[in-house]
């Protein structure tokens, strides 16, 4: 019998191994050279805009009022690694398989008594280790924002953080589950690179067509990050994006082993889609959210959600509005969002049979939204917060709290320049990355 000292010392070696693997891949370099413009880019610019929003060069000073350091430098700053989790990471992700393959390492290492879900969770360590590696420009530049002066609010960073570690989990479950899958890793990469181009799909098929496909949409990796940049942590976004990260490693375990039989890997297959599946479900019907932004941009005011939560009754909504009318979108974003969290239950039916709203078949009902709660019901076509959240209180029997209408975010207005930011992101970081990689590579030759 194996001691747990033997299999941790085990475990070590396979982390080990895979990351000497992974810094031997051109990819992780290239990665990490081209990171460091990127994120430089994006926070030279939102630097300069910032400062214009905030009245420098004469802009005008009423923008100033409200500005957010997480819209205006923490998004646009780590927005670059959006882009390379969706096209550089995953070729990293499928080398580490691929170059196991080719070189004939995997029939080695699965002699390794650990088995394999130590060998997919070595993998697993490296590629997260490389990622956050990775993160060291974006790092840099919170530093650089708090020596120019700037303001950061610690919990909707973290969340923005770890909405984009959710991300490269999903985007190194997809890419290694299309490893397992592909006889090579250029089938690999056209897989994994449908996979994007599927979700761009699904979110512009969903966007305009509601019902179903918008509710799947809402899971693709570019709308569940959308909610960490938004300043709001769901615990639905949460548990359906890692699932699905850990998923492509479950099917990888299931295909990777050498000389499996056919029947054998359907049948695990089929276990790990009925699994994801049934966590997939739990994991969306999962409700508690919560408002880490700053400003408040996901909440009422505290007076309204204290009245909102004096309701104990489910909330039913009839909405006469075409997925492609901007009405709905106000009307979901500004108050429906913000329900949700709040109420015990609300249920929203789309009633229009049109995506434009232009050939509506209900005819003059169109624009309508119904409110029904307790057998009571009211009807109203305003899709503003103040009228909404007046309607619901009246419905509930509840007066409505009263509000001055202002909000109490100041914001945090900043004329800054970024000074020697350029030098650092497309000079020095560069060459770094070059000079480590160049010593690397002769050490090895």
């Amino acid at each position: 019998m194996r001691s747990p000292d033997s299999e941790s010392i085990s475990l070590s070696r396979l982390v080990g191994h895979e990351w000497r693997e992974l810094v031997a891949s051109r990819a992780f370099w290239l990665l990490l050279m081209m990171v460091g413009p990127l994120v430089g880019h994006g926070f030279i610019t939102a630097i300069e805009t910032y400062a214009e929003a905030s009245g420098a060069g004469g802009g005008p000073a009423a923008l100033a009022q409200g500005l957010s350091p997480l819209d205006g430098i923490l998004v646009p700053t780590f927005g670059a690694y959006d882009l390379a989790a969706t096209l550089l990471f995953p070729f990293i992700a499928i080398r580490l398989i691929s170059a196991d393959r080719a070189s004939g390492a995997w029939k080695l290492m699965q002699q390794s008594p650990v088995g394999m879900p130590a060998i997919l969770a070595a993998k697993g360590i490296a590629l997260l280790a490389s990622w956050l590696l990775a993160w060291a420009p974006g790092l840099l530049a919170l530093v650089l924002w708090k020596f120019y002066g700037g303001a950061i609010y610690a919990p909707e960073l973290l969340n923005l953080l770890l909405g984009h570690l959710l991300r490269v989990v999903l985007a190194s479950g997809i890419a290694v589950a299309a490893a397992s899958l592909s006889t090579n890793a250029s089938s690999a990469a056209i897989a994994a690179l449908g996979f994007t181009v599927g979700t761009w799909a699904l979110e512009f098929v969903g966007e305009n067509r509601g019902g179903l496909l918008q509710t799947l949409a809402s899971y693709t990796p570019t709308s569940a990050l959308q909610v960490f940049e938004h300043g709001q942590l769901r615990l639905s976004t949460l548990v359906v994006t890692a699932a699905l990260g850990v998923g492509g490693f479950a099917l990888a375990a299931v295909w990777l082993p050498l000389g499996r039989k056919a029947g054998a890997r359907a049948a695990g297959t089929a276990a790990v889609a009925a699994i994801l599946a049934l966590v997939l479900w739990a994991g969306a019907s999962l409700r508690p959210a919560w408002d880490l932004s700053e400003n408040r941009r996901n909440s009422f005011s505290e007076s309204e959600e204290a009245a909102l939560k004096k309701i104990h009754e489910p909330l039913r909504v009839t909405v006469f509005l075409a997925p492609e009318d901007p009405r709905l979108v106000d009307l979901d974003r500004s108050v429906l969002s913000k329900l949700e969290r709040i109420l015990p239950a609300v249920d929203v039916e789309n009633a229009s049979h049109s995506k434009t709203g232009l050939f509506e078949g209900s005819g003059d009902r169109y624009g309508e939204i119904w409110y029904e709660m307790g057998g009571r019901r009211t009807m109203s076509r305003s899709t503003t917060e103040p009228i909404v959240l007046g309607t619901i209180f009246g419905l509930a029997g509840i007066p409505a709290p009263e509000t001055n209408g202002e909000s109490e975010y100041a914001g945090h207005p900043l004329k800054a320049r970024p000074a020697g930011a350029g030098w650092i992101y497309y000079l020095l970081l560069p060459m770094v990355v070059v000079a480590a990689g160049w010593l690397h590579f002769k050490d090895r030759s």
